[in-house]
């Protein structure tokens, strides 16, 4: 039982995090568009539509407003890490270092899962928006290569999809400084657009349409806070870019809040205009925001809308293949998982194999299975992250009170508590189904830590 839950040193981590062998070439606007980057994305695009016909309606902006809370909490707890222990691994490596290997490798375990499911399912909404721009040149792609199996469109694989995640996981190979230039120009690109739906959609608002506001009661509005917390995903991101970001003690609690707080404001304006340009009912399809415009007869502008969701989910899926990399490299260069994963290469200081395996897997789920399958498995994951890096600040505080930071969360620890217990209330609304997927991933990773990793763990 000790072993299990032996715990990697505070000095060990810092000293981890002082090494050279990943490129620190990161500033604070670079690490601000890598949050925005990630978050905004499907989320608006996709996600905002089908939540507000299913289960949200014109109440989804006071969903929107329930998952950022419950994020704003648990980022507090994220600033407070990354600025005292700023070391790739996000929350795999705070509860390492506060809750014992056993939590950490399972949290680590669900977050690889989450990751590359939220890359495949970002990648099939990329397909769709990019499939709803080329028809507005006369072209498409054929039925057996458009949609994965099983989705009655008569599609064999969701090729755009693929092809997508292979493309920016080439890009992702071969070096931090060449992604980060790419992801922003694609994030202005992607926010110049959003403020133009902004705009011209404002004056096509019928107030009507959001009567009934909440037609799903106040459990809809739980259950769509608790579906968008897919949305929100992209300051964990920024946590696990702590060894390549230039002063990461003042940068990454900064690009953390800064980029939550910009992308909260955008879902909140985007949804309300949204249902009030078409009644909610209306919304459950794969371009929502292109389909309300040309509702209103801008089918020019619904175009352009094309264009910035193509580049904007390009940003996502970039920031998630980053993220999942860094997380299975910190895990691999623990011994919890094989050290090929760790390997960087000499030429491009990135986990080149490590990127390439990711690209691989993630293309295989997002050609051959659906978006709304995979939605509510990410969104598990969030949750339990979310709960587990609150209730390890606590512990950190208690074990390690004279850790500098430079940005400490308030009210420990009623604030962290608060948050977790808002993250396990948000997890309950979640479907069974996807409780009984997210303990069968759990119990396959237990197999895999006490047959593999607790033998081969540095710590050992």
């Amino acid at each position: 039982m000790n072993q299990i839950f032996r715990k990697k040193s505070i000095n060990d981590l810092l000293i981890q995090g002082q090494r050279k062998d990943l490129n620190r070439s990161m500033g604070l606007l670079d690490l601000i568009f890598l949050g925005v980057g990630c978050v905004i994305g499907t989320g608006i695009f996709v996600i905002t539509g089908v939540v507000a016909a299913t289960s949200g309606g014109p109440a989804i902006m006071l969903s929107f407003v329930l998952a950022g809370i419950a994020c704003a909490l648990a980022a507090f707890c994220y600033a407070e890490f990354s600025s005292a222990v700023p070391v790739s691994g996000s929350v795999y490596t705070y509860t390492y270092a506060t809750l014992g290997e056993i939590f950490a490798f399972l949290i680590g375990w669900d977050l690889i899962l989450e990751y590359i499911l939220a890359i495949s399912a970002v990648a099939t909404g990329w397909s769709a928006y990019f499939q709803s721009l080329i028809a507005g040149f006369g072209m498409q792609v054929p039925k057996m290569l458009a949609s994965a199996p099983g989705m009655g469109e008569g599609g064999l694989v969701n090729l755009p999809a693929v092809l997508i995640i292979l493309f920016i996981t080439a890009l992702v190979s071969r070096g931090v400084k060449e992604s980060i230039t790419f992801n922003n120009i694609m994030v202005f690109i992607k926010l110049g657009v959003i403020l133009l739906f902004i705009v011209t959609g404002i004056s096509y608002v019928k107030p009507e349409n959001w009567t009934p506001f909440a037609p799903f009661g106040l459990e809809g509005i739980v259950t769509s806070a608790a579906t968008v917390f897919f949305a929100y995903i992209g300051f964990d991101v920024i946590a696990t870019a702590s060894e390549e970001v230039k002063n990461p003690k003042r940068n990454m609690p900064i690009g953390i809040v800064t980029s939550l707080l910009i992308c909260t404001v955008l879902y909140i304006s985007v949804s309300a205009v949204l249902t009030g340009m078409v009644s909610y009912t209306h919304l459950n399809v794969a371009d929502p925001v292109s389909f309300a415009l040309r509702v209103v007869g801008q089918d020019s502008m619904a175009g352009i809308i094309s264009v910035g969701a193509v580049a904007g989910i390009t940003t996502v899926i970039l920031a998630l293949i980053y993220a999942q990399v860094r997380l299975s490299y910190a895990m691999s260069r623990d011994g919890l998982l094989p050290k090929t994963l760790a390997k960087v290469n000499s030429k491009f200081k990135t986990p080149f194999i490590n990127t390439w395996i990711t690209g691989f897997v993630a293309a295989g789920i997002a050609g051959f299975v659906d978006l709304t399958t995979l939605a509510h498995l990410v969104n598990m994951g969030t949750l339990a992250a979310f709960t587990l890096v609150s209730l390890a600040i606590i512990v950190l505080r208690k074990k390690h009170p004279d850790l500098k930071a430079s940005f400490r969360v308030p009210f420990v620890p009623v604030l962290p508590a608060i948050s977790a217990l808002l993250c396990l209330y948000l997890a309950l609304s979640l479907p069974l189904i996807t409780w009984l997927s997210f303990f069968i991933w759990l119990m396959i990773g237990s197999i895999i830590y006490f047959s593999y990793s607790k033998k081969h763990s540095h710590l050992n």
